[in-house]
C-alpha cells in the first residue's frame, strides 16, 4: 500500500537515492528542500515528488511539508569539517532536528527515522569492536559528529510519545553526488586516475566502508521492522587502508606507490591550513582535530543491524568493482 512520506536532506547524497527507492515503490513523498528549482532538476515527477521550499530551522514549513504523512525520514544535516560559525552545526543538527520531532508530534506521524553517523560512538580502543551501546571515549572531532551526539540526545526525550529509530552510517561509497558525503568515492577516484599518492600515516589503521545501497536498504528496514528507541549501526566490512589500496588496485588493475603521511606532518599541515583561515577566512582542507582521528582505529560490529533489520552487507571487493564500473561510465 503507497504511502505518503516526509523526508529531509533529499537533494544530499544518500537523501537522493532513498527518496528515488521510495518513490519506486508507490509511494508520495513529501521533500522538504532549500532550492526548488535544485530539487525539482533531481526529481522531475510532481505526481511522486512533492516539493516544498524551505529548511529545518523554520518549523512552520515543516509542519505544512509534513501533513497527511505518516513515516518520515530525517536525513538534513549540518556535515561540513569546519565553520567560523560553531553555532550554525547546533541550530542545523539540533536545533533542526528538534524542530522536525515538534512537527511529527503535531502531525500525528506513525514512526520516524533519524540519521545520525557512526563517529558519534566513538573510535575502537585497545582492539575491540564498537557497536551500539558504546559510549565514546575521546573527544569529538568535528562539531558535526559533537551536535549529532546532541541531537540522538534530543531524540531520546520524544520517545515516551513518539517512535524514533537511530542510524548510524560508516564511511559510506558508491554511486551517486560527488560531495563531501561521498568522499571515500571521490579518493577511490583520484586513485583510479593516477592523482592521489597519499597513504595516510602508516596505513594501519582500520575504518569501516558501507556501500550505499546497504544505506539506503537500512533505511528502509528501519522504517519497517526497526525497534523504537534503539540505534544501528550501518556499515559493511572493517579494513586498513593499506587493505583499502590494495583491493582497490587489485579491481582497478593498477598498483600506485603510495607514500606513507606521518601523523605529525598532516598535523603540521592542518596547523598551517587554520593559520590561512585567521588570515583569509576560507575553510580549511583539514583541521588539526580531524587528523586526531588518524590516531585510531574506527571497527564497528554490524550484527545487531544484521540480526533486527536483515541488513545484507556487500562484500568489499564487489562494492569497489560496481563503484569503479560507475566512475567508468561517469568518466566516458
Amino acid at each position: 500500500m503507497s504511502k505518503k512520506i516526509f523526508l529531509t536532506g533529499a537533494t544530499g547524497y544518500v537523501g537522493e537515492q532513498l527518496a528515488h527507492k521510495l518513490a519506486q515503490a508507490g509511494n508520495t513523498l513529501h521533500l522538504l528542500v532549500r532550492s526548488k528549482a535544485k530539487a525539482r532538476k533531481i526529481f522531475p515527477d510532481d505526481t511522486q515528488f512533492k516539493i516544498f521550499e524551505g529548511d529545518i530551522l523554520e518549523p512552520q514549513k515543516i509542519s505544512k511539508a509534513m501533513e497527511g504523512c505518516q513515516e518520515v525520514y530525517h536525513l538534513a544535516a549540518y556535515a561540513k569539517v569546519w565553520d567560523k560559525d560553531k553555532d550554525a552545526f547546533v541550530k542545523m543538527n539540533v536545533e533542526g532536528t528538534k524542530n522536525v520531532l515538534d512537527c511529527c508530534l503535531l502531525q500525528k506521524v506513525t514512526k520516524v527515522v533519524v540519521t545520525s553517523t557512526a563517529g558519534v560512538l566513538g573510535p575502537s580502543l585497545n582492539g575491540e569492536m564498537v557497536d551500539e551501546n558504546a559510549q565514546n571515549a575521546v573527544p569529538y572531532s568535528t562539531e558535526y559528529e559533537r551536535t549529532k551526539a546532541l541531537a540522538e540526545e534530543e531524540a531520546k526525550k520524544y520517545l515516551d510519545k513518539l517512535a524514533i529509530v537511530t542510524l548510524n552510517p560508516t564511511r559510506i561509497y558508491g554511486a551517486g553526488q560527488r560531495s563531501r558525503s561521498n568522499a571515500v568515492t571521490m579518493l577511490l577516484e583520484k586513485y583510479w586516475q593516477g592523482k592521489w599518492r597519499i597513504m595516510p600515516g602508516d596505513g594501519k589503521k582500520v575504518g569501516n566502508y558501507v556501500y550505499i545501497d546497504d544505506v539506503v536498504e537500512g533505511h528502509l528496514a528501519a522504517m519497517q521492522r526497526g525497534r523504537t528507541g534503539e540505534r544501528y549501526i550501518l556499515g559493511g566490512e572493517n579494513v586498513s587502508y593499506q587493505e583499502l589500496f590494495d583491493l582497490f588496485a587489485e579491481v582497478t588493475g593498477k598498483k600506485l606507490t603510495l607514500f606513507k603521511m606521518p601523523i605529525s606532518v598532516m598535523m603540521t599541515f592542518a596547523q598551517i591550513q587554520m593559520l590561512k583561515t585567521k588570515l583569509t577566512s576560507k575553510p580549511p582542507l583539514i583541521t588539526p582535530n580531524f587528523v586526531k582521528k588518524y590516531l585510531y582505529d574506527w571497527r564497528v560490529s554490524t550484527e545487531k543491524s544484521q540480526k533486527e533489520l536483515g541488513l545484507s552487507i556487500t562484500p568489499l571487493r564487489i562494492g569497489l568493482e560496481k563503484t569503479l564500473q560507475w566512475l567508468k561510465q561517469q568518466n566516458k
